[in-house]
């Protein structure tokens, strides 16, 4: 069986994640003292050198994102939390809120120090409201011992943490988008340039990651027996946590060496397919993720085997597993129904392009569709892809095409092919 590792969950039900002082206990807080007596650049090259890439959609060098936030010159910069985590079958970053929330902010106040910020905003998704209490508290206790305010632990630097909650839009997982919500304004994306780490929230510099990324700053800088970088592959270290749901025996959140294979997730630590049924697809990376078939579960689980694979390149960790009892055209008029409420609508591409190919996959389970149908499925399909102003509309229908390659049956004019 797949085994599975501790190195940002290890303190997991090892403290009481309401005290601090329970925290500390528990190793809290050194990294923190050990970043304090370091160049922020230096913190950056740790990052660097133990490959780490955002464990978001986009998966930028993280050491290489930090030293940029760094060399922009401005008296006044902000970090900012993505802990929106709106894809759907994403569930990691709750789970480090609630066993974890000291890891956060230790990791945020690290992040402020490296590149030189004085705040630190994190934008908590409507949906975890029931979230906010412990969050406020735990950054009270941070306050009141000295690892926020100003001075921190006499080392000069002044940081505060912001807890700001958003409306339940899907859109503002963007950076732009989640800026403009922090602000007070309608979330939706902004034009580039200027860029995020040049302009953000509040029109200041601005560094963006989420929360799994940040937790595991704390981690890595106190990790000197190298632990983490010998996890994973030589070409890609480390670890994942991901989120695995659907038609699994054991759904939960497993952190992962980056290198088992989808088959290894899905079957040893999820348990397989329950109840006898047969598997039919998996999405990986939320609702905007692209399908492995039955023919890719022995992809191991790495940016650049899953990306060789036409697959989302891990994303944000999610693995929904769909079984027969979900025809390959029902999931996705399921997913088309998720992005065509979820597009702010300010871009035609993404706009037009939902509302239409939403039309089309009813008329093809209405069995009405014809040829031409099928031509503009994928011509929309591709509009979008290459034109839209944000990532929603860039990969909404990521589903849709991997679909129409790995299930060229479904995609047909002839009536038995609907009842795959």
């Amino acid at each position: 069986m797949a085994a599975t590792v501790s190195f940002i969950t290890r303190r997991f039900g090892a403290y009481d994640p309401s005290s601090l002082a329970s925290y500390e206990a528990a190793g809290g807080f050194q990294a923190l003292r050990r970043a304090l007596k370091m160049d922020g650049y230096d913190i950056a090259k740790i990052l660097a050198d133990n490959g780490i890439q955002g464990r978001g959609g986009a998966a930028y060098d993280m050491g290489k994102k930090w030293s940029q936030a760094r060399d922009v010159k401005a008296p006044h910069k902000c970090v900012v939390c993505n802990a929106d985590e709106g894809e759907p079958g994403t569930f990691k970053d709750r789970t480090l809120l609630q066993k974890d929330p000291f890891q956060l902010l230790e990791g945020m106040i690290i992040a402020g120090w490296s590149v030189q910020a004085d705040n630190g905003y994190i934008y908590l998704r409507e949906e975890y409201s029931h979230l906010r209490y412990s969050i406020l508290s735990a950054i009270a206790q941070c306050e009141r011992a000295g690892y926020l305010g100003d001075d921190i632990l006499g080392s000069g630097f002044s940081y505060q943490i912001h807890l700001y909650s958003g409306a339940g839009a899907y859109v503002c997982g963007e950076g732009s988008a989640l800026c403009e919500s922090i602000e007070g304004k309608s979330g939706r994306p902004r034009m580039k340039p200027p860029f995020i780490k040049q302009c953000g929230a509040f029109h200041l510099p601005t560094c963006v990651n989420n929360v799994e990324s940040l937790s595991l700053v704390p981690n890595v800088l106190m990790d000197d027996e190298g632990f983490y970088k010998a996890q994973g592959t030589p070409e890609c270290p480390g670890t994942k946590i991901i989120s695995v749901s659907g038609n699994v025996v054991r759904p939960g959140v497993y952190e992962i060496p980056f290198g088992i294979t989808l088959r290894e997730i899905i079957f040893d630590l999820a348990g397989g397919i329950p109840d006898g049924h047969s598997f039919r697809l998996a999405q990986l990376g939320g609702a905007s993720g692209r399908i492995a078939s039955i023919h890719e579960l022995d992809t191991p689980y790495t940016y650049k085997d899953l990306r060789k694979a036409g697959l989302t390149p891990v994303g944000s960790g999610a693995v929904l597993v769909v079984d027969d009892r979900t025809s390959v055209l029902s999931f996705l008029q399921i997913i088309q129904q998720f992005f065509s409420h979820e597009s702010c609508g300010q871009c035609t591409p993404c706009r037009e392009g939902n509302r239409h190919i939403k039309l089309i996959l009813d008329k093809m389970a209405a069995g009405t569709h014809t040829q031409e149908d099928l031509d503009h499925l994928r011509k929309f399909a591709e509009i979008m892809r290459v034109s839209s102003l944000c990532g929603l509309g860039e990969t909404a229908q990521s589903a849709l095409l991997s679909c129409m390659d790995r299930f060229p049956e479904v995609f047909t004019v002839k009536e038995e092919a609907y009842t795959r």
